[in-house]
C-alpha cells in the first residue's frame, strides 16, 4: 500500500473573488512529491491544526483588517505539530514596514522613508508634510506600514488640497505610516519583482501601472510582463536576502530604479506574497521543491 500523502493547507481568505491568484499552480508539483494540498481561509473557526503537517501563508490578503487576529491565528499554528511556513519570527518582523529600518541599518538600498507612529502627536498639524516636501520634494508617498494591495496608499502633491489634508489625517489619526519620495521611474517602467526560493533566485517580472496611476498591483490595472532581469538587479535582490535571518523558504523582493539608476528596495515580502508561479514555467515546480526540501528538514 502506498504511504498517505502529506497534508498542506494554503492560508487564503472567505471570498477570494476579485483577486489574481496561482498558487495551486503548485498543487501538482507538490503531489509528485508526496503532498495533498487544499485551500483553507485563515479566518475560519475550529480547525484542528494537528491534521496538518504545514501551513503554506499563501493569499490570506485581508489580513490587514486584523493584524492581531491574523497573528493569532499563526500563533495556534506554530503552536501545534504543523510547520508554519515561512517561520513565525519572519511573519512578525515583516507584518510591519518598519523592517525596511533593519534591513537598511544592516546594508540594504530602500527608497528612503519617514516614520511616523501613532503616538508621535498630531503630524500633519505640527507640520510633518511640509517637511516631508521639503526633504523629498513635491511629490511624496503616504501609506501605512501595515496594509497590502496599496490599501490606503497616497500620492500627495504639494501643496495639499484642503480634502486631501482631512482624508489624510482621517485615514492617519490613530495609524502608523511612512512618508517616501515619489520615484518618477514608477510610472515609467514600474516595479521589478524578483522570487527566491530559499537562496535561489527564480524568476522576476515587471509591473507597470496603467497610465494614470501610480499602483503597480494587477488589482489596479497593471501590466505584468514576465522579464530576465539585469545582473546588478539579481546581485542586489540576492545581497537584501542575505540580510534576512532565518533564511526565508520563499520571498518577492520588490526594486525600482532611482534618479541616480540604482535599485532601490520598496519592499521584501515574505509573509503572503503573490509568487506569480504562472509566469514561469519552472516557478511552481521550484517552490514546491524548497517547501518539501524545508518542511521534512523540521521532522528530523
Amino acid at each position: 500500500m502506498a504511504p498517505s500523502k502529506l497534508r498542506c493547507a494554503f492560508l487564503t481568505m472567505e471570498d477570494s473573488g476579485g483577486w489574481s491568484i496561482d498558487a495551486d499552480l503548485a498543487f501538482e508539483p507538490m503531489a509528485e512529491l508526496g503532498w495533498h494540498c487544499e485551500w483553507l481561509p485563515w479566518r475560519r473557526s475550529g480547525i484542528d491544526w494537528a491534521t496538518y503537517d504545514a501551513v503554506y501563508i499563501a493569499a490570506p490578503w485581508d489580513y490587514p483588517q486584523d493584524p492581531d487576529g491574523f497573528l493569532r491565528v499563526l500563533g495556534e499554528i506554530d503552536a501545534s505539530p504543523a510547520i508554519l511556513v515561512n517561520d513565525l519570527y519572519l511573519v512578525r518582523w515583516n507584518l510591519a514596514k518598519t523592517y525596511l529600518r533593519d534591513l537598511e541599518a544592516r546594508g540594504a538600498l530602500i527608497v528612503p522613508s519617514r516614520w511616523s507612529d501613532a503616538s508621535a502627536g498630531n503630524w500633519f498639524d505640527e507640520g510633518g508634510i511640509e517637511k516631508s516636501f521639503r526633504v523629498f520634494g513635491d511629490r511624496i508617498i503616504v501609506k501605512p506600514v501595515i496594509s497590502t494591495n496599496a490599501t490606503d496608499t497616497f500620492l500627495v502633491s504639494n501643496p495639499v488640497a484642503a480634502d486631501k489634508s482631512a482624508l489624510l489625517q482621517r485615514t492617519f489619526q490613530s495609524r502608523p505610516f511612512v512618508v517616501q519620495p515619489f520615484v518618477g521611474n514608477i510610472c515609467t517602467e514600474g516595479e521589478f519583482s524578483l522570487f527566491h526560493f530559499g537562496d535561489r533566485y527564480s524568476h522576476a517580472i515587471q509591473k507597470v501601472p496603467r497610465q494614470g496611476d501610480f499602483r503597480v498591483q494587477e488589482e489596479h490595472g497593471s501590466r505584468i510582463t514576465a522579464i530576465e532581469p539585469e545582473s546588478v538587479l539579481v546581485q542586489t535582490a540576492d545581497h537584501v536576502i542575505r540580510l534576512v535571518d532565518p533564511l526565508p523558504v520563499y520571498c518577492r523582493s520588490d526594486f525600482v530604479r532611482g534618479d541616480d539608476g540604482r535599485f532601490l528596495l520598496m519592499e521584501l515580502e515574505l509573509i503572503e506574497p503573490s509568487m506569480y508561479l504562472r509566469m514561469h514555467e519552472k516557478a511552481p515546480g521550484r517552490f514546491a521543491r524548497a517547501f518539501d526540501t524545508h518542511v521534512r528538514q523540521q521532522f528530523r
